[in-house]
């Protein structure tokens, strides 16, 4: 005897309750014409994840349990297992005000046949880096709850509480059931689906049951979800593992014995199929630069196109962050929707200006030229009285990136593209970069990606035929607001920087960890200084993709007015 278990990893829309629903029923209907007998989607999917405040409005609340209905209404003879906010009444809440007293739960609903047959609530509540579920959730009280499909025994689960040894989806393994479903919303980083398999094997094999585990895909603001949905035999094994960054519906049969407990609550049934046990060919695993490629390119289309946009707005230096900006937007949108626009000034090499031109000649993007020398001079001779006495310095240098801001605004507001800072990690990290002028737009694409990162992104993304100019890559990175210019004018090397910014602010290393790991102290706390000193830069600048466990934004949270130092 087997189970066919579906699972839809879906890209959701947060607060799109109606698209949502639509997406869902057309996921059940698939299930159905496939002979399934229970589909999984994604944690909360109705409403979309996370969906912070929102789930403090009742109108939310309503409209996603709303839509709940409706979906059971239409259910056939599959189990759907969906995830949604529930009302849990009578309970201690986590806000009141004069006319409510309420609290809700992450929850998962099994509906069939018209029904909603069972409800469970999430006990683990994730509280740390992007999650903050205790601010929203009650937790469930029931993590070993059993339910059966006709005489086979099966568990549910929601996310947080299978990354726990002891959690619920072991203790419903002991407890009988003999297939384990675990919906789930986890946002991507780099090396996190490893982590994942590693887990997920390990709940299987504790458990001693096959686990299903389905996650959404898609980005959110800041966070993009990677799918990677996968279904894991009870001794540990994958069976089946589904794309990573775009939509997957897949089924796989699954071997059981009717053992359920006929005390159980009956929540499905298995369908008569031919003999035989089916599973797909599993989807092969992105490289590592390949998959850090695509969360940014999922990102920035998710961001761009659920906000509304159609087309994106670059500015493009000659440098390899814009070029690598550039290229990940005409990826993600077609180079029909990026427009990169070249704001020479006096301090502009010949070459930059020929690498921005080929770049986008590579790419089929439009391309335009203006100059900014004549606003650059009217500038300086308005300031002429003010600055009189003080030598050539930084203000200057800020005023060309605030000039080529300016412009790109102005195009975004005259003809509606998005405009996509091209600012990277450690740029960031230490303040190197200007308030009102390159951190200006809507959407940063390289915001948690370290320099050396990007030079290995942009290599990888030539791998097959340059795209990229070679010349971007290859010479020394410059901001060109002064003669001369390079970065490492004003920051250590990025090979020496970009550990100390990682240990610093990813691992939350002090001085005194980074020196005894060989780095020289005077340097260190030279680096440390900047990084404290230009929070108040990063708290304005545009959200973007995050690839790294610490993130600046939703992961790394420091007060701007901060006196404490290493």
């Amino acid at each position: 005897m087997f189970v066919r278990v579906a699972g839809a990893q879906l890209n959701l829309v947060v607060g799109d309750v109606v698209g949502n629903q639509e997406r869902i029923v057309h996921a059940m209907a698939w299930a159905e014409a496939e002979s399934c007998d229970v589909l999984v989607l994604s944690e909360l999917a109705i409403g979309g994840y996370p969906p912070e405040d929102l789930v403090l409005r009742d109108d939310y609340v309503s409209a996603n349990l709303g839509a709940l209905e409706a979906l059971a209404a239409q259910s056939g003879s599959v189990l759907t297992v969906v995830g949604f906010v529930d009302r849990v009444e009578d309970h201690e809440s986590v806000w009141t005000d004069d006319a409510h007293h309420r609290s809700v739960a992450n929850a998962a609903a099994l509906i069939c046949e018209g029904e909603i047959k069972g409800i469970y609530h999430k006990v683990h509540l994730p509280n740390y880096g992007v999650f903050d579920e205790d601010r929203y959730f009650i937790p469930g009280n029931q993590p070993a709850k059993v339910w059966r499909i006709d005489e086979v025994p099966i568990g549910v689960s929601v996310c947080e509480d299978a990354w726990l040894p002891e959690g619920p989806p072991v203790l419903q393994g002991k407890a009988g059931a003999e297939v384990l479903f675990n919906i789930n919303a986890s946002p991507y980083h780099q090396h996190k689906g490893d982590e994942r398999t590693r887990l997920i094997c390990d709940q299987a094999r504790a458990a001693g049951a096959p686990l299903v585990y389905v996650n959404q895909v898609g980005g959110q603001d800041e966070l993009v979800f990677d799918g990677g949905s996968m279904v894991v035999g009870a001794d540990g094994s994958i069976l089946y593992r589904a794309l990573q960054f775009v939509e997957d519906r897949f089924w796989v049969d699954i071997p059981v014995s009717a053992s359920a407990d006929p005390a159980l609550p009956l929540v499905g049934h298995v369908a008569e199929k031919p003999a035989g046990v089916a599973i797909p060919d599993s989807a092969p695993r992105l490289t590592h630069e390949h998959e850090v490629y695509e969360a940014l390119t999922t990102g920035l289309r998710d961001y761009v196109t659920k906000n509304g946009f159609s087309s994106v707005v670059i500015g493009l230096s000659g440098g390899i962050d814009s070029a690598l900006t550039a290229t990940v937007a005409s990826d993600a949108l077609g180079p029909e929707a990026v427009w990169g626009i070249a704001m020479p000034s006096r301090h502009n090499a010949d070459q930059s200006l020929i690498d921005a031109r080929e770049l986008s000649e590579n790419l089929g993007c439009r391309f335009d030229v203006v100059e900014i020398e004549s606003i650059f001079t009217s500038y300086l001779e308005t300031l002429d009285d003010l600055f009189s006495g003080s030598p050539f310095g930084v203000a200057e240098e800020n005023l060309q990136a605030r000039i080529r801001g300016a412009l790109l605004m102005a195009v975004s507001n005259k003809f509606g593209p998005m405009v996509v800072t091209t600012g990277n990690k450690s740029e960031m990290a230490v303040g190197y970069a200007t308030l009102y002028g390159d951190m200006v737009g809507g959407f940063s694409v390289l915001k948690d990606i370290f320099k050396l990162q990007v030079f290995e992104l942009a290599r990888w993304r030539n791998r097959n035929g340059v795209v990229i100019p070679v010349s971007s890559i290859e010479k020394p990175p410059s901001a060109e607001l002064r003669p001369d210019q390079k970065d490492s004018d004003s920051l250590p090397p990025y090979e020496v920087l970009d550990p100390i910014l990682e240990r610093y602010v990813e691992d939350d290393e002090s001085v005194s960890d980074i020196v005894r790991a060989g780095f020289e102290e005077q340097l260190v706390r030279q680096v440390i200084r900047l990084v404290d000193r230009n929070e108040y830069k990063r708290r304005q600048a545009p959200p973007g993709v995050k690839v790294t466990t610490k993130a600046f934004g939703r992961d790394r949270r420091l007060p701007i007015t901060n006196s404490f130092r290493s």
